[in-house]
């Protein structure tokens, strides 16, 4: 079975947009509505994310979507971005053998960059640490 898509109510859909395209490249779907109301976007494996406006975001405190990096050296230049795109963004720190950062963004919903730690643990470590 495959999942066919997730949605996500967030405040600003348009700044959801900016956001999951400029720092996480998603990309519209084709033939697809985007409007200030909902929009459909996509990642690299084609998985569908549809994203709507809704007045009062609340998720349960566990619930956030994650995107997989191929390295630690992605989770760090994507953290990197975002604190350049004036987001308050915690460090990237080691986890269960992943390097991984959790972003509340601004419309609603948090956001976990991750990926998982080499044979090399010291790739992940954050300085000084």
């Amino acid at each position: 079975m495959k999942l066919n898509h997730i949605n996500l109510g967030v405040t600003d859909v348009p700044q959801a947009v900016e956001i999951f395209e400029r720092f996480f490249g998603l990309r519209q779907a084709d033939g697809m509505p985007r409007t200030d109301a909902m929009t459909f976007l996509l990642d690299d494996a084609d998985s569908l994310i549809s994203v709507f406006r809704a007045r009062d975001v609340v998720y349960p405190k566990v619930f956030h979507i994650g995107f997989l990096q191929d390295s630690p050296a992605q989770v760090r230049a994507i953290h990197a971005q975002l604190t350049q795109g004036g987001f308050t963004v915690p460090a990237p720190r080691e986890n269960h053998g992943r390097l991984t950062f959790y972003f509340d963004a601004p419309f609603g919903v948090v956001i976990e960059v991750e990926s998982f730690l080499g044979g090399d643990a010291q790739d992940g470590r954050e300085e000084g640490s």
